[in-house]
């Protein structure tokens, strides 16, 4: 019963995220380019061509920008909803396009992925979880609020990429036009800090073990205040920040055993991340107005 999962990055400026079991692995979304998502992957010691499927949460620039050159340059099947696909304007082969539905499982080799309708001010979002023999990853991000799908499919992860996008304080405080602090904040917006620590107090199951706070945004949450938020309340599950500026660790979640598989890159749990020198090939995505 094992897992290896990774963040590829986690923000506004892209998110990727890696599920595998050693030979077969899945992608939830390539929101940076392929070049980068090559670099960080050989950087991690994960073979790119364990990957079998990209999965596409909705059709904002941050989650499809690697996509459609992912997919061709390596052959790899998208799963994807028609709204998701025809709003984030893509062109892929049929060949290569797969539909995806609400509670509809997807076999990936060993792997299982589970899509769920969430809340999103997108055309038809969604959200996955991964399972291999039991042991279930949830890919939680670009949710306006904890729905009834959010609080069980949570409940049955032993991991997660959870949203914790902004920190109320820091986004009322902060320089956003009132308008885009209304779309943040509302139903179809993002979680903040204290929604995900809500549905982490409440509907977390015993079998969790590690949570990645995700998605934070640049301007209006910071990586320790929202770590600490958490840890107040841990009671044993391991926080982690998911970096908007690099990959994670890869972690091998192994019934109750979850450990980091690299020794020599420094964890990041608890720290701060220091933005590095900008890399060319990225964009910025704060004109979308969702960070």
């Amino acid at each position: 019963m094992s897992l290896y999962i990774a963040s590829i990055n986690s923000g506004s400026n892209g998110n990727c995220y890696y599920a595998g079991n050693g030979r077969e692995a899945v992608l939830i979304d390539a929101g940076i380019s392929c070049r980068e998502t090559e670099r960080r992957m050989r950087r991690l010691g994960l073979d790119i061509t364990t990957v079998k499927a990209i999965f596409v949460s909705h059709e904002h620039i941050d989650h499809i920008r690697g996509v459609e050159s992912l997919s061709t340059k390596y052959g790899l099947p998208v799963y994807i909803n028609q709204g998701t696909y025809k709003g984030g304007g893509l062109v892929i082969p049929q060949s290569r396009l797969n539909d995806i539905r609400h509670h509809q499982a997807v076999k990936i080799g060993a792997l299982s992925v589970l899509p769920f309708t969430k809340h999103h001010d997108a055309a038809e979002p969604m959200s996955f979880t991964v399972t291999h023999k039991q042991i279930t990853l949830g890919v939680f991000t670009d949710i306006g609020h904890a729905c009834s799908n959010l609080r069980h499919h949570f409940s049955r992860c032993h991991a997660a990429f959870l949203e914790a996008n902004y920190d109320e304080k820091m986004l009322d405080q902060g320089n956003y036009p009132w308008h885009l602090k209304r779309r943040i904040s509302s139903n179809t917006g993002h979680l903040s800090n204290h929604q995900a620590l809500e549905l982490f107090l409440n509907h977390r199951g015993p079998q969790l073990s590690h949570v990645f706070l995700s998605h934070l945004s640049r301007e209006n949450n910071d990586p320790e205040l929202a770590a600490a938020l958490f840890c107040e309340h841990a009671e044993g599950v391991n926080i982690s920040v998911a970096s908007r500026y690099h990959e994670s660790e890869v972690f091998h979640l192994n019934g109750d055993l979850f450990k980091t598989e690299s020794k020599d890159r420094p964890s990041m749990r608890f720290t701060k991340h220091v933005k590095p020198e900008p890399d060319p090939q990225q964009i910025s995505l704060f004109n979308n107005e969702m960070s």
